[in-house]
């Protein structure tokens, strides 16, 4: 039977939020939010991978494991690649990455998303949500994601396209992306085994590189809105939100 771990890639590099992992929200900080709901989840061991020993010292001062990784990773696909490798996992086995500046990710989503890809033998799925602003069209921190068909919290689709910016009005099946990717291992090692692509690196985008190899991503429906830390305003809002 397979086996589930999650990993959150975290680094203090942050050039709009400096710190971010260590910010302090309601007397903890956003890499514990993250890493305590991906406990809540309850599908496997939870690690945080990070090359920086003061992310390191906040997990082990909380009782959370962690593994120290290079300093010279570009994305998070790649630094959650170094930390499986030292683990003892089989092919079959499924890697959770979860960014971690994703606090608001409901440990049920994360508990479906895990079900249903294990269910359905997918190599990588992601999840996504309805959007609702006309102005998240447009703003670049929101991530956009284009299916094949509709999809819902129990039926994924392919994913033909990730843009930052999208037409309001353009065509398709368009969602919201969250920063969560469920990876079969054997799809983990030959995601990372390819160049960066120039889609990739065009539109900041780590997922694209997969496409860009015909590399097949699902996506499901997220029952519950989450939203990344990118900049000061997200971090007010989700503090507002916590708050209420």
């Amino acid at each position: 039977m397979s086996n589930s771990i999650i990993i959150i890639p975290s680094r203090l590099a942050a050039t709009r939020l400096p710190q971010k992992p260590l910010i302090k929200i309601n007397n903890k900080t956003l890499i514990m939010h993250v890493y305590e709901k991906a406990i809540q989840s309850q599908i496997g061991e939870v690690y945080v991978a990070t090359c920086d020993d003061e992310i390191a010292s906040e997990v082990k001062k909380n009782r959370g494991k962690y593994i120290m990784t290079d300093i010279n990773h570009t994305t998070g696909t790649d630094r959650v690649f170094e930390a499986s490798k030292k683990l003892d996992l089989n092919d079959t086995d499924f890697i959770m990455n979860i960014q971690g500046d994703e606090p608001m990710i409901n440990p049920l989503d994360i508990k479906n998303l895990n079900k249903l890809s294990k269910e359905k033998n997918f190599n990588i799925s992601t999840l996504a949500y309805k959007i609702y602003k006309k102005e998240d069209y447009n703003n670049e921190n929101i991530v956009k994601v284009i299916t094949k068909n509709k999809i819902s919290d129990k039926s994924a689709a392919e994913a033909l396209n990730f843009h930052r910016v999208i037409k309001e009005n353009s065509s398709g099946n368009i969602y919201q992306h969250f920063g969560i990717y469920l990876y079969k291992y054997s799809a983990l090692k030959k995601f990372v085994n390819f160049e960066k692509s120039v889609n990739e690196t065009k539109e900041r985008l780590e997922q694209l590189r997969a496409i860009d190899n015909n590399m097949k991503i699902n996506v499901i429906l997220a029952k519950y809105f989450s939203s990344g830390i990118d900049t000061k305003k997200d971090l007010e809002d989700y503090i507002k939100s916590l708050n209420k």
